[in-house]
Formats: structure tokens, C-alpha cells, sequence
């Protein structure tokens, strides 16, 4: 049978998460909520990005108090140093990006908690190492953690059928974050245009959201997706399938002693000294 995940989320938990993932949209989401009048300035919502830090930092405490271990934090520092390092060996590089597949395969292993932090995590700590510190990476934070919170959501399964789910889960997750990081920097990219002229593919503050929708697709379409997102997709479906197997047997090992054992159960570990 396939496992449970290491780290199972208390209600609290759970509620902590939904409301950091409904704040992070808003962040991104917000250029197609306004309302804006003709020659009204647009500024990026900053506040946004100092709320991130906090939003993680809660996140992190509610986790740790509802069942991350000092064992379950050494594997995410683990994790994380080595996704820093790989994320500097292949960012920047026709979508080279060896960091989801370890992502994608923590979050698989120890639950959707630990995949939303590791995420934040590897993101922030490779910008440190690759002095990729701007005003994007509170997006890109955002952005790996729900990479890493969705496997943790995935189905149970095992074996092949397992490898084959997380490399469809790769690829979408590959896209989908080269589409809400496009999301974050579009409507800046090419300018933003007044209401009621073309555009282009420029964002219209307060038009009608289908209509902005169209633009940012095309533009998504033409920019990223077959070069960025696409050698992203490449490259964790080959790791994933590649190292998958290897990785997530040792990943599994070491969740065995990360484990959070419900109140009043016999800890697994003391059963087989006694």
C-alpha cells in the first residue's frame, strides 16, 4: 500500500494554508480586479510583498506547533540546501530547473505543509546563493510553494503508477508556474496602456477581465511557454524519472523517523526497541 503522508496537517493547519494560498492569489490576481480610470497611475502592490515574509513565518509556526519535529526541520533544512544548490547550477539556463523535481518529490513524501515551506525555502535560500535577491522573489516563493503543497495533495498510488502520476504532475506544475509568474511581471512588462485605446498585448487597467485574460494569455503563449515552461517540463519529467525511483525510497526512510505519531499512539520507533 502506498504511504500516508509523513506530516499530517491539523485543521488549524489546513486553515493556516487555504488562507496564505487565497493571499497569494490576490497578489497575483489583483491587475485584473481593478477598477481604474483613464489616466489613474498603476503601481505594483508592495505591501504585498512585505506580507509574504509574515504569511510564511505564521505558516511555519502553526506547522511547527502542530506536528514538525526538530527531525521533520532538519530534513526541510536538508532539502533545502540542496535544492539551493541545485537551483544555482541550472536557473537561468533555456528552463533548466533541477529544483522541482526534488520539490515536487518532498511534498509527495512528507504532505502539503512541508511541500508549501520547502518551497519558500529552496526559492529564498537559492536566491541568497545566486544574489537573485528583487522584488520578484516573493512571487517565486509563492509560486514553488504551491508547486510543493500540490503534490502533497495528489492521490494515493504506488509503483509505476505512482512515477507516471508525478510526472504528469510535473508538467503541470512546470507550466502552471511559468503562469502565474508571467501573471506577476505582465502588467509591467510591456507598459500599461489607458482604457479604450489598443493594446496590444499590454494590460488595460479596468478593462473587462475576459478581455485582459485574452492579451495575457497571448502573451504567455508567445514569450515562455515554448522555450521556459517547456524546458522546465523537460527537465523534471527526465529527473523524476530518472532519480524518482531512488529518491523517493530515501525520502521515505528517513519520513519514518520524521513521522508524527497522533496523541496517544505507541511511537513506532519505541515499539521496535521494546
Amino acid at each position: 500500500m502506498s504511504r500516508a503522508a509523513a506530516l499530517p496537517l491539523s485543521w488549524r493547519s489546513r486553515t493556516v494554508l487555504a488562507v496564505a494560498t487565497v493571499a497569494g492569489l490576490m497578489m497575483f490576481l489583483w491587475p485584473l480586479l481593478l477598477q481604474a480610470r483613464p489616466g489613474d497611475r498603476v503601481d505594483p502592490p508592495f505591501i504585498f510583498l512585505l506580507l509574504l515574509p509574515v504569511v510564511v513565518v505564521v505558516v511555519l509556526a502553526e506547522l511547527t506547533e502542530g506536528g514538525m519535529d526538530s527531525r521533520a526541520l532538519a530534513m526541510l533544512g536538508v532539502l533545502t540546501a540542496v535544492n539551493a544548490v541545485l537551483r544555482g547550477a541550472s536557473a537561468g539556463v533555456a528552463g533548466v530547473e533541477l529544483v522541482f523535481f526534488l520539490l515536487i518529490l518532498g511534498g509527495r513524501v512528507f504532505g502539503p505543509g512541508f511541500g508549501f515551506v520547502l518551497g519558500c525555502t529552496s526559492l529564498f535560500a537559492s536566491a541568497l546563493v545566486t544574489a537573485g535577491v528583487g522584488p520578484w522573489l516573493p512571487y517565486q516563493m509563492l509560486a514553488a510553494a504551491w508547486v510543493g503543497m500540490g503534490a502533497g495533495l495528489l492521490p494515493r498510488a504506488r509503483g509505476r503508477a505512482e512515477l507516471a502520476l508525478l510526472v504528469a504532475y510535473g508538467v503541470v506544475a512546470a507550466y502552471a508556474y511559468g503562469l502565474v509568474m508571467n501573471m506577476a511581471s505582465w502588467p509591467y512588462t510591456l507598459g500599461i496602456l489607458v482604457p479604450g485605446h489598443e493594446g496590444g498585448l499590454s494590460y488595460v487597467p479596468g478593462d473587462p477581465i475576459g478581455e485582459n485574460l485574452v492579451r495575457f494569455v497571448v502573451y504567455t503563449l508567445l514569450t515562455s511557454t515554448g522555450s521556459w515552461d517547456t524546458g522546465r517540463a523537460i527537465t523534471t519529467t527526465a529527473m523524476v524519472l530518472l532519480l524518482g525511483p531512488a529518491v523517493l525510497a530515501t525520502l521515505r526512510r528517513a519520513s519514518r523517523r520524521a513521522r508524527v505519531v497522533r496523541e496517544g499512539a505507541a511511537d513506532p520507533a519505541d515499539v521496535s526497541r521494546g
